[in-house]
């Protein structure tokens, strides 16, 4: 895929309208492989305020969602299998700074567990929040500070958005465009840049 075609993301990526004290800018980029998750993923756990955020992971089967959360918790240093929550709804994990929860919520359809597994204690903590399939959730979860959009392109690359929604989200963008030389989008559309593997 050519690094200046129209991707689906780029027609989107209007929406991230502006909110009162949080504009909501949009970062986009074209992953062309697992590599360019990874060093994705790297860049994003050296974000100052990384640990106190709510992300939420879109994108349909296959997208990708797992293998980014995978790849920054490893960034973030946690050891050992990674796996899936698809099951259990949530898995927790420890890092040398803080604490992290890896929701998936897409076979969740008792609002009562949210209550009886304490969801909603765990969002009041301290500590970073990964969810997939939040719209499984919709009227339960808190309003999260960054939503990480994934589309498939072809077999391996993937369109990828990133929207702000609270002021900790937006210093999270404005952090990531100054790492990776990303112009934010506040409402508009920029060509999604191609983010290399490793040694690409």
């Amino acid at each position: 895929m050519q690094s200046g075609a129209t991707t689906p993301l780029q027609a989107g990526a209007a929406a991230c309208a502006l909110e009162a004290g949080a504009a909501a800018c949009a970062l986009q980029w074209l992953w062309r492989d697992e590599a360019a998750t990874q060093v994705f993923a790297h860049t994003l756990a050296q974000v100052p305020g990384l640990g106190q955020a709510f992300i939420t992971l879109q994108g349909d089967l296959g997208a990708g969602k797992t293998t980014l959360a995978r790849h920054l918790l490893q960034a973030l240093g946690v050891q050992g299998r990674i796996k899936s929550p698809t099951y259990a709804i949530v898995e927790s994990y420890e890092t040398a700074s803080f604490p992290v929860w890896h929701f998936d919520f897409y076979r969740f359809n008792d609002p009562q567990e949210w209550e009886d597994a304490g969801f909603r204690d765990l969002f009041a903590s301290p500590g970073l929040k990964l969810v997939e399939w939040p719209q499984k959730a919709a009227g339960l979860l808190p309003q999260a500070d960054l939503d990480i959009a994934l589309h498939t392109e072809g077999e391996a690359a993937r369109s990828v958005r990133l929207c702000s929604h609270t002021p900790l989200g937006r210093a999270l963008l404005l952090a990531l465009a100054q790492a990776t030389g990303q112009p934010l989008a506040p409402g508009a559309a920029h060509p999604a840049a191609p983010l290399a593997g490793a040694g690409a």
